[in-house]
């Protein structure tokens, strides 16, 4: 699996990709804010700015800057840290409405693979199925597949 793939499960979105790299560097890939903001992007909308606070009641903020100026914020708090196994948190749109009526919630799982291979799953559930239906309208299905491909890069 060298691209992302994704399924909806009820009123959850689930991205999935094996990656070739061991479970301690993906998840360093995806939890240090000097990595995340090298890979995080896509269409033309790089990372413009990462703020990480990873423990337990910690809070990230992502913003993505479109081709305009335009600022796009994701934020969200840690709720359970698990290194390198699992992370759960919630993800909110910050000021982008209606995808800020709502948080969704959000378990990524490392699963370490033969050949130093990891799995990596990142299930996302929405409050209803109008939330979920409503993310999926707005391209967060294929920002989510493009955020976890190999080809993406914003810098």
């Amino acid at each position: 699996m060298n691209k992302a793939t994704s399924r909806v499960e009820g009123q959850a979105l689930i991205v999935e990709r094996i990656f070739n790299a061991p479970r301690e560097l993906v998840w360093e890939a995806w939890t240090k804010p000097e990595h995340v903001s090298r890979w995080w992007g896509h269409d033309g909308m790089p990372l413009h700015a990462c703020e990480i606070d990873l423990r337990e009641g910690g809070t990230y903020r992502y913003v993505q800057l479109g081709p305009d100026g335009t600022e796009f914020p994701f934020i969200g708090t840690y709720r359970e840290i698990v290194k390198p196994e699992r992370l759960n948190y919630t993800n909110d749109f910050f000021d982008i409405t209606p995808f800020n009526e709502h948080e969704s919630v959000i378990f990524d799982t490392f699963e370490q693979l033969e050949g130093d291979k990891t799995k990596l799953t990142m299930r996302t559930e929405y409050v209803s199925a109008e939330a979920l239906q409503g993310s999926l309208t707005s391209g967060a299905e294929q920002g989510a597949i493009a955020f976890m491909s190999p080809h993406n890069r914003s810098h």
